[in-house]
């Protein structure tokens, strides 16, 4: 970035007149960094979409409050505003946390500030999310043990599940013979021994290395079906509503592997709000342009337009646990495995898309993004 930026370019931001100012607003809001422009009385005089959607905010709505609104009191961001305003200079920063219950959790930019020519004390300011490249290297990290339990499955296979099977059929022979009263203990030997092959089959699920059997599937048939499947089960009791956008492309995936993710989020989602008055559930999807990722097996970044998310007004996840939510055997649960969210990343990674988590109290959302079906696919 110059070291100011020209009148001309915010002046037809503004009036959003002629072929220069459409064509600024165009190149604004292409950008996949939120863009603001901060007028000499702190108030947002412009934002592009990639701010909208930051913010959670339109432009309109915006421009009606100063930015003090939209981060937390006493923001470094605010520093960094009257810094550039002082020294009539560009200020960076790095890795400023700006999170705030009305924005969200983790919340983590890169600041490029400027000072706009022949407008005393206005500010440019570009933010660049650190979030979403933490996020991915934690998935990588959360791969990594994922193959270590793959190793581990291997072994309790071979080690454990025959010894189990004849520790169950022996179980089996003294109930016939046990008295009354031992008849209990027999019992729960089985069915212990049967609970711990259980688990080892479900890890044996992460040494499963074969390429995905992939084809066009259409999201919102998948969610649909998994809502049908909810509500006739165990989410009977709990409301779940659904926001899509229609024309979203199809997804290049496996149909089966996807009904089996999402059953496992709305699962959770409904045990999260399973004890409170008013809990419900809401899924959607949307087209989100500008993240690109370099994934396995291909030697070009591919692009993850397609969100999906997952999201509950429960209590939320515990700080503590959120950056290892994904790794195996972490749970909130008591009586939980630890696995599940874990062969969920797995499934997604597969397919080369990336899973995230942002929860705060009442809000807790699962966000999916993965690449969109394309014909070169089928080749």
């Amino acid at each position: 970035m110059s070291d100011t930026v020209g009148t001309e370019g915010v002046r037809d931001t503004q009036a959003g007149e002629g072929a220069s100012g459409g064509a600024t607003t165009q190149v604004l809001d292409a950008l996949p960094h939120p863009v603001i422009l901060v007028d000499d009385k702190g108030c947002i005089a412009e934002a592009n979409m990639a701010a909208e959607s930051f913010f959670r905010a339109s432009a309109p709505v915006m421009r009606r409050h100063p930015v003090s609104h939209f981060v937390p009191f006493g923001s470094p961001l605010l520093l960094l505003v009257q810094q550039v305003r002082e020294r009539g200079a560009p200020v960076n920063e790095y890795k400023v946390d700006i999170s705030s219950p009305r924005i969200g959790a983790e919340k983590i930019v890169d600041i490029i500030a400027a000072p706009v020519a022949d407008r005393p004390g206005a500010v440019v300011l570009m933010l660049q999310e650190r979030g979403m490249a933490e996020k991915i290297d934690r998935q990588l990290t959360s791969r990594g043990a994922a193959r270590t339990v793959s190793g581990l499955a291997h072994m309790l296979a071979h080690e454990i599940k025959n010894p189990l099977s004849g520790i169950r059929g022996a179980a089996q022979l003294l109930e016939g013979s046990a008295a009354e009263e031992d008849r209990p203990l027999t019992r729960l030997i089985m069915d212990e021994t049967d609970r711990i092959v259980k688990l080892v089959d479900r890890m044996e699920v992460f040494s499963d290395e074969r390429p995905v059997e992939r084809e066009p599937v259409n999201i919102h048939v998948v969610l649909d079906h998994v809502q049908r499947l909810a509500q006739s089960g165990f989410a009977r009791n709990t409301p779940i509503s659904v926001d899509y956008d229609p024309s979203l492309p199809l997804v290049y995936a496996n149909r089966d592997q996807l009904v089996q993710v999402f059953l496992n989020l709305v699962k959770n989602a409904c045990e999260a709000v399973s004890d409170q008055q008013g809990g419900e559930i809401t899924l959607t999807t949307a087209y989100r342009p500008g993240i690109r990722l370099s994934v396995p097996g291909s030697s070009e970044k591919v692009s993850l337009p397609l969100e999906f998310c997952v999201r509950d007004n429960g209590p939320g996840v515990p700080e503590d646990l959120l950056p290892h939510l994904f790794d195996p055997f972490v749970t909130t649960k008591s009586n939980g495995s630890g696995l599940g969210l874990a062969l969920v990343a797995k499934i997604i990674g597969d397919h080369g898309g990336v899973i995230e988590c942002d929860s705060q109290a009442g809000r807790t959302s699962f966000r999916i993004l993965m690449p969109a079906y394309s014909e070169h696919d089928d080749t």
